[in-house]
């Protein structure tokens, strides 16, 4: 029988973090239904009855994704045709490549004779896969729409599934996987591509990663590169953080995993079909600067003031170039913070840099950041006007689109220099996110995620680590260094507490 010191001893659970009380501007919105959860209430420990909290973010995500569909209703009833789908704002590239591509007639990408497929591999053999439930074997406009219901009923089921891992991952704060459930950027955007699958990937990779299952993140990390190649960049924030903990194994380990679930992927489609497989490689690097993107915006600013615009050599160079010189400026950031970055922040980082350097930016690419500013930054006010600086170029994108490779009617279409003030407020939006991401990584103590004594949910064998490198160590003499972890170590579990507001402490 415990002694009734060890009982005073006993460790209380962590109540789950609730958004009304916590998040700023969720606070000030719930005065309709009575002001913020009471402080006595115990989240996380006293049972919900059927409404638990995966359950309700399931049924959220469902309420959005039926909404993703609805806004797609004007082509599904007339028809994905030019210019009226740009016009309309339901532009699906599904229908689009159904048609173009011969999916409605037989065609399987990577197995068909001379049928190119611009897209990586897994997500080649999901376009024939869900090409095949299509009844019929003639690509008319009714097909073309069967296609887009099929893709659309498998792509709600991405979106639950990335909502489910985020929350999973979340530690004390699940209610932030509800930013991945009812983000207008996913809404708008979901049923563009198949860019959900890579995304579903990618946060099942990071929750593997945060149950220490290195070796199966790295397999679904070379997956997820099988389908959009984004997902490979999670390994710059693990090389970080092995780096600042001397931890090297989780890096290795998942690195070697996921080579061999890219190859195991890629190589059958390579020895079978060679210039079908190395079509997607040739066509990114020989394509133009893509819409939407920096470089695309130059060019056009370059063309109405008499510039020589940037040909697709020169962008491959310069973007590369840039985006290496981000990467650099990230991993000296995280190696020199005071206390180490989450893996969350990290990929944040990586990925928005991606997106801001790389030589295009698609309408979609807008998922790939959604779980994790959701976990980077849980803030819902920083959060919505993300969102809706996206949305504003959503909009801008199609009636440019509408213009340029439609001509469509003049008094209805966005002129060069609106659609490249779309394009920066979407990049100054993305760059306001990583400036708070890096603010909380310099004073920890205002970042939401590091309270009551948590330091890294999605770290996985990083979390709770101590710094074996760091820049700020190697000016500091090895008594002064070892007084400073010693007073890190006993300090690591009060440092938030003690400066965290009265409402957070649930």
């Amino acid at each position: 029988m415990p002694t009734p010191g060890a009982r005073g001893r006993r460790r209380i659970p962590a109540r789950i973090v609730v958004p009304s009380r916590n998040d700023p501007l969720l606070r000030r919105f719930t005065e309709l239904i009575g002001g913020p959860l009471g402080r006595r209430t115990a989240p996380g420990i006293v049972d919900p009855g059927f409404f638990t909290i995966e359950r309700v973010l399931v049924l959220l995500t469902t309420l959005a994704a039926i909404v993703a569909v609805l806004v797609k209703s004007p082509c599904r009833a007339e028809g994905w045709t030019t210019p009226e789908h740009f016009y309309r704002a339901c532009y699906s590239d599904w229908p689009v490549l159904f048609q173009s591509r011969g999916l409605g007639d037989g065609v399987f990408p990577y197995f068909s004779a001379d049928a190119l497929f611009e897209y990586p591999v897994l997500l080649g053999l999901i376009a024939g896969v869900t090409a095949w439930l299509v009844p019929g074997a003639v690509a008319t406009a009714e097909s073309a729409v069967v296609y887009f219901d099929i893709n659309a009923l498998f792509i709600a089921g991405a979106w639950i599934v990335t909502v489910l891992a985020t929350a999973r991952m979340s530690g004390r704060r699940p209610w932030d996987a509800a930013m991945v459930a009812v983000a207008p950027g996913i809404i708008l955007a979901g049923t563009i591509n198949w860019d959900l699958w890579a995304v579903m990937l990618a946060a099942l990779a990071m929750l593997a990663f945060a149950r220490n299952q290195v070796a199966l993140a790295g397999v679904l990390i070379g997956l997820g590169a099988a389908t959009k190649l984004y997902p490979l960049l999670i390994f710059g924030a693990i090389l970080v953080l092995a780096i600042r903990t001397g931890t090297y194994r989780p890096f290795f380990v998942s690195l070697g995993t996921a080579v061999a679930a890219w190859l195991a992927v890629n190589l059958p489609i390579a020895l079978m079909n060679f210039e079908g497989w190395s079509y997607f490689f040739t066509f990114s690097s020989g394509r133009p600067a893509g819409f939407s993107s920096p470089w695309f915006a130059y060019n056009v600013i370059a063309e109405r003031l008499g510039l020589p615009a940037l040909e697709a050599d020169v962008i491959n160079i310069s973007a590369l170039a840039v985006f290496a010189l981000a990467c650099a400026g990230i991993a000296l950031l995280a190696l020199t913070a005071p206390r180490r970055p989450r893996m969350a922040q990290l990929v944040f980082l990586i990925v928005a840099a991606f997106i801001l350097t790389n030589k295009v930016y698609s309408p979609q690419f807008v998922l790939w950041l959604v779980p994790l500013v959701a976990l980077a930054h849980p803030r819902w006010r920083d959060f919505l006007l993300w969102q809706l600086a996206e949305a504003l170029h959503w909009w801008a994108v199609w009636l440019y689109l509408a213009k340029d490779t439609s001509g469509g009617d003049s008094r209805n279409n966005l002129d060069e220099p609106y659609y490249v003030m779309a394009i920066i407020v979407h990049m100054v939006a993305v760059g306001y996110l990583m400036a708070q991401v890096i603010r909380s990584m310099w004073r920890p103590q205002e970042d939401p995620v590091r309270r009551r004594d948590a330091d890294d949910p999605q770290g996985g064998p990083f979390d709770r680590v101590p710094d074996r490198f760091s820049w700020r160590n190697l000016w500091r003499s090895p008594v002064r260094l070892a007084k400073l972890e010693t007073t890190e170590s006993s300090m690591h579990g009060h440092l938030d507490s003690a400066h965290r507001p009265e409402a957070d402490r649930s």
